[in-house]
């Protein structure tokens, strides 16, 4: 049987996706380091795909090399998004170094997206930096948010730099770290919340990328939406799943 693989070349990490007859068999993420192409025809051996498309920060540089095709960003998550779930209607993905939110027709095709690629705000470096700042891991930052006993300072800045200025100076201040935490959480979602509330939020809503991760996001975006996310085992993959289809020829 013949396997198909996508790949998403991001700024942080790398993600690939192999499916066979539309689904996926395997798939894995590793961080990008310094040399992307290498690292990512690394990640594909062994899996020797019939074709292969990418997507992400170093689809050209996949292009010149192994892929037979490439695709955007925005196309990718839509094909994997609706192919994993087919009621989605709204996506929104939180990638290292941008945020985007698409919108989809009825039929699946794409109606309008927003895309946040000038400011780190609201993007996975963001909380990178911020959870550093606190002296938290990322994967333990949205669960030290949920346990916010006092979170009565708000945060007036969302630019990474003075962010994490005020984050150093209300620490010196005997702020509880888990206070200040939650209160970055709702920055982000202030940030994210306009995008999708421009775009709208139709059908079955998708989280991707993988801040679909941190529970406080996730749980802070639902309440002000009053609805629910719908989040694949891996969310970080549906982008590599969207360019997988293509080489496949589904989509």
């Amino acid at each position: 049987m013949k396997s198909y693989a996508g790949i998403d070349i991001g700024s942080r990490t790398i993600k690939v996706a192999l499916i066979e007859e539309g689904k996926i068999v395997n798939y894995k993420v590793e961080d990008t380091g310094t040399d992307l192409l290498n690292k990512s025809k690394e990640m594909l051996k062994g899996y020797k795909p019939y074709r292969v498309v990418a997507t992400g920060y170093g689809k050209s540089l996949a292009k010149g090399d192994y892929a037979q095709g490439i695709i955007s960003e925005i196309k990718a998550h839509a094909l994997g998004a609706r192919h994993l779930f087919p009621r989605c209607r709204t996506i929104l993905d939180v990638g290292g170094q941008d945020s985007k939110v698409i919108s989809l027709e009825e039929d699946g095709t794409v109606k309008n997206f927003e895309l946040n690629d000038r400011c780190a705000a609201g993007t996975g470096r963001f909380l990178e930096v911020m959870a550093k700042a606190l002296g938290f891991s990322l994967d333990e930052f949205g669960k030290k948010a949920l346990r916010a006993k006092n979170p009565t300072t708000k945060i007036t800045n969302v630019c990474t730099v003075f962010t994490e200025s005020e984050v150093v100076s209300l620490l010196s201040q005997g702020v509880d770290p888990k206070d200040i935490a939650f209160r970055l959480h709702e920055a982000i979602v202030d940030r994210l919340k306009g995008m999708l509330l421009r775009i709208g939020v139709n059908g079955d809503m998708v989280f991707s990328g993988g801040a679909a991760r941190n529970t406080c996001l996730r749980s802070l975006l639902e309440e002000t939406l009053g609805k629910k996310f719908k989040v694949y085992r891996c969310p970080e993959v549906i982008g590599a799943m969207g360019c997988a289809l293509v080489a496949q020829g589904i989509g």
